[in-house]
C-alpha cells in the first residue's frame, strides 16, 4: 500500500495547524492594516465587494487594507463623484491596488437589482461580500419602495443583493475555500427591542425613533448572519460584528447629531463623548471586518458576532440570536423582496 498521499495530507494539515496557532490575539487597537498584513496569504487572489466605501468612514479604510493584498477589490457608493474620490484615495497610498467601482443604492429594490447584475457580469469569481454601508441616523424617512429608508438600506437591500450574488459566491468555493459574507452591525442593537415584526413592511412614523431604528437594523444583520450560514449548509460563511464607536462621516451629519445628542453619543458641540465612551480611530474600527472576511480561525464558528476582532458571541443580545427570530426576519425578507431566498 502506497502511503505517501497520507503522509503528504498529514503534513500539510500539521503545517495548517502550526500556522493557525501562531496567529496573534487581535485587541482594541489593533488596526485594519494589521490584521490585513497577518491575513495577507488568505486575501491574496481574493476578489471582495465592499458597500459604503465614502471617504471618512469605515468603509474606505476596509477596501484600502485588503487592497493591499487582494486580486480585484469592487467599492459602491450611490454618488458617481463620491466614488471615484474613494478610488484616488485608495488609490493614492496603495498605488498597486485593483479597484473597480460599482453605482449602488441600497434604498432602492430596483436599484439593488441593476447593480447585482453588473457583478454577475463580471468574469471574475466573487470571494467575500462585505456589507458596510449603513443609512444615517435620522428623523423618519421612506424609500422609493416604501420602506423605512434604515432598515432598507442597513438590511433589505443587503440580503436581496446576498440573494442575487449567491451563485457568484458558490461559483468561488473550492475544497479549500468557502465564500464569505460580512454584515457590519453595532453593540447598540443590545440596547433596542430587536425587530419589529409588525413594522417592517409597513413602517409607522407615530412609532418611530431613529436611534431605536439603527438598533432594529443591526439586530437584523446578526439575525441574517445567522440564518445565512445555517441555511447555506457550510457552503457560505456569514458572520456579524461590531466594529467600535468610531467618528465616521455618518456621525458629522446634522440629523445625525441631532440623535446621538439625546443618547449622550456626543456632546452639544457633536463632538465624541469621551468621558461616556470610548472611540476608536477609522483604521482600529475597520479591523474587525477584516478579520471576519478573513481569519481562518473562523472557519468552523460560521454565524459568529466578533468584537474587537474576536468571537463575541456572548454579547449578542438574546432577541438577536433567537433561531426563531432569524427564520421569521428571512421569510417576512422574502416577502419584501418578492423573492425566495434558498439555496
Amino acid at each position: 500500500m502506497d502511503f505517501s498521499n497520507i503522509s503528504t495530507t498529514y503534513t500539510t494539515m500539521k503545517n495548517h495547524q502550526n500556522t493557525v496557532s501562531a496567529y496573534p490575539t487581535f485587541s482594541f487597537e489593533t488596526t485594519a492594516n494589521e490584521v490585513g498584513t497577518v491575513f495577507s496569504q488568505e486575501i491574496k487572489g481574493k476578489n471582495v465587494l465592499v458597500t459604503g466605501t465614502s471617504v471618512g468612514g469605515i468603509g474606505v479604510e476596509t477596501a484600502k487594507a485588503i487592497a493591499r493584498h487582494a486580486n480585484l477589490v469592487i467599492i459602491t457608493g450611490y454618488n458617481h463623484d463620491r466614488l471615484q474620490l474613494s478610488e484616488e484615495t485608495i488609490t493614492e497610498e496603495v498605488p498597486t491596488a485593483n479597484i473597480r467601482r460599482l453605482t449602488l443604492d441600497l434604498s432602492s429594490l430596483a436599484a439593488v437589482r441593476k447593480a447585482a447584475a453588473e457583478v454577475n457580469a463580471y468574469s471574475e469569481p466573487l470571494h467575500v461580500l462585505i456589507h458596510n454601508a449603513a443609512a444615517t441616523v435620522s428623523t423618519f424617512k421612506l424609500t422609493i419602495d416604501n420602506l423605512e429608508n434604515q432598515f432598507a438600506t442597513d438590511h433589505v437591500g443587503p440580503f436581496l443583493l446576498t440573494k442575487l450574488l449567491a451563485p457568484k459566491l458558490l461559483a468561488a468555493a473550492t475544497p479549500t475555500y468557502t465564500p464569505r459574507v460580512i454584515f457590519v452591525s453595532g453593540a447598540g442593537h443590545a440596547f433596542g427591542q430587536g425587530v419589529d415584526f409588525a413594522t417592517l413592511a409597513h413602517p409607522d412614523p407615530a412609532v418611530y425613533n431613529g436611534v431605536q431604528a439603527n438598533q432594529q437594523a443591526k439586530s437584523a444583520n446578526i439575525l441574517t448572519a445567522i440564518e445565512l450560514s445555517r441555511r447555506s449548509q457550510g457552503r457560505i460563511n456569514a458572520y456579524s460584528l461590531h466594529p467600535g464607536l468610531i467618528l465616521t462621516n455618518l456621525f458629522q451629519r446634522e440629523e445625525a447629531i441631532r440623535e446621538l445628542q439625546a443618547f449622550d453619543i456626543v456632546n452639544a458641540d457633536g463632538q465624541p463623548n469621551t468621558e461616556k465612551f470610548r472611540w476608536k480611530t477609522i483604521p482600529q474600527g475597520a479591523a474587525t471586518t477584516v478579520t471576519a472576511a478573513f481569519d481562518p480561525r473562523l472557519n468552523d464558528k460560521a454565524g459568529a458576532y466578533l468584537d474587537d476582532s474576536n468571537v463575541a458571541n456572548e454579547s449578542v443580545a438574546v432577541h438577536s440570536s433567537d433561531p426563531a427570530n432569524a427564520q421569521r426576519l428571512w421569510a417576512q425578507t422574502e416577502e419584501i423582496i418578492g423573492e425566495k431566498f434558498t439555496f
